[in-house]
C-alpha cells in the first residue's frame, strides 16, 4: 500500500493539473493520443500532440482523447469442427485509430465500445467457418481462418476509424480426450512406420547376408575344385614316379637274380609292400589298429594267400625247398 499511494497520487495530481488547464484554455496532448474538441457540444476540432488552447468563453471543451498506439485483444471462441469436435480458439487481434480527422471523430463518436465489437466479429467469423473444416485440417487452414478475420474486421472496423493490422490464430485446443486419442493415433502411426522401416532393414540384411554367403560358396567352391585339381596332378605325378621306381627295381632285379620273370619280381615288391604297410600302421600311435575279417576262415585265406604270395615269388632253384603235399 506505502508504494502505491504515491503512483495514485501522482495521477491524481496529473489529472487535476490537466483540468485545471483545460479550464483556462491550454491543452496538452501526448504523441500517443489525439483530442476531441466540441463546441457547445458539437464536434470541432482535432488537436494533435503538444500545446494548442481552447477557448472555453466560447463554449470549446475538450470532449476525450483516443490512444493511436497499436492495441492488442486476445479473443478465445469456443466453437465445434465438422467431425463434431470441441475446440477452443485464441485469436490476438491487433488494432490501431487512424490519425486522420475524420477517423478519430468515428472512433470518439460512433463506437461505444471498439473491443466487445471486435470480439463479437471474431466470434463470428470463428464460429461460421471453423464447422465446415475437420479436426486436422483445422490446424492446418488456421492461416485461412486468420485471414478471413481480418478481410471481416477490416472492412467493418473501418467504418468506424479503425485499422487491424493483424488477427494471428496463436492457439487451437481440442478437448483433453479428442488430444490423447491424437496422440494415441500419432503414436501408433510412428510404431507402425518404425515397425516397417526394421522389416525392410532386416530384408536388405537378410539378402546381403544371402549374397555374403553365395559368393563366399562361389569362392570356396573354386578355391577347392583348384585344390583337387592339383591334388589329382600330384597324386598323378606320384603315381607315375611310384611306377618308374618299381619299373626300375624290376629291372635291376632281373639284371641281378637270373631266371625270374617280371611277374615275379612285382610280387615280391606287393608283398614287401604289404609287411611296410603293417609295420607303419603298428608304428602309428593314432592307426594302431586293422580291421579286417575275423572269421576263422577268412584268416586262414589271408595266411594263404601270404604264403602263396611269397612263395611263388622265390625263383625256381635247388637251394630252396619245395614243399608237397
Amino acid at each position: 500500500r506505502g508504494s502505491a499511494c504515491p503512483d495514485t497520487s501522482v495521477r491524481s495530481l496529473n489529472r487535476l493539473s490537466t483540468t485545471a488547464m483545460e479550464a483556462c484554455g491550454c491543452v496538452i496532448t501526448s504523441q500517443d493520443e489525439r483530442k476531441v474538441v466540441e463546441r457547445c457540444g458539437k464536434f470541432e476540432d482535432v488537436l494533435d500532440a503538444g500545446f494548442s488552447c481552447v477557448l472555453p468563453c466560447l463554449c470549446q471543451f475538450v470532449k476525450g482523447a483516443i490512444s493511436t498506439r497499436i492495441q492488442m485483444l486476445e479473443i478465445n471462441a469456443d466453437t465445434k469442427t465438422k467431425d463434431n469436435v470441441f475446440v477452443g480458439i485464441k485469436v490476438a487481434v491487433q488494432y490501431q485509430v487512424n490519425g486522420d480527422s475524420q477517423s478519430i471523430q468515428d472512433a470518439m463518436y460512433k463506437l461505444t465500445n471498439p473491443r466487445a465489437q471486435i470480439e463479437s466479429y471474431v466470434l463470428d467469423v470463428v464460429r461460421s467457418s471453423v464447422p465446415k473444416i475437420d479436426l486436422d485440417n483445422v490446424f492446418l487452414e488456421k492461416e485461412e481462418i486468420a485471414a478471413s478475420i481480418k478481410e471481416m474486421l477490416g472492412e467493418t472496423m473501418g467504418r468506424f476509424g479503425y485499422s487491424i493490422l493483424a488477427t494471428p490464430v496463436t492457439d487451437i485446443e481440442p478437448n483433453m480426450e479428442v488430444k490423447r486419442a491424437m496422440n494415441e493415433i500419432n503414436k501408433a502411426k510412428r510404431l507402425r512406420q518404425a515397425a516397417v522401416d526394421e522389416g525392410e532393414a532386416i530384408k536388405i540384411r537378410s539378402i546381403k547376408e544371402a549374397e555374403a554367403e553365395a559368393a563366399r560358396t562361389e569362392i570356396q567352391a573354386k578355391a577347392d575344385a583348384e585344390a583337387k585339381f592339383m591334388q589329382g596332378q600330384g597324386i598323378a605325378r606320384q603315381r607315375q614316379a611310384i611306377v618308374s621306381g618299381l619299373r626300375d627295381s624290376v629291372n635291376c632285379f632281373k639284371a641281378d637274380v637270373a631266371g625270374v620273370d617280371s611277374k615275379q619280381v612285382m610280387d615280391l615288391l606287393l608283398v614287401t609292400q604289404y609287411f611296410d604297410m603293417m609295420k607303419d600302421i603298428g608304428g602309428n600311435s593314432r592307426s594302431n589298429a586293422v580291421f579286417m575279417n575275423h572269421s576263422p576262415g577268412a584268416l586262414q585265406d589271408l595266411t594263404q594267400a601270404i604264403q602263396g604270395g611269397f612263395m611263388s615269388s622265390l625263383p625256381a632253384a635247388p637251394s630252396f625247398a619245395q614243399v608237397q603235399r
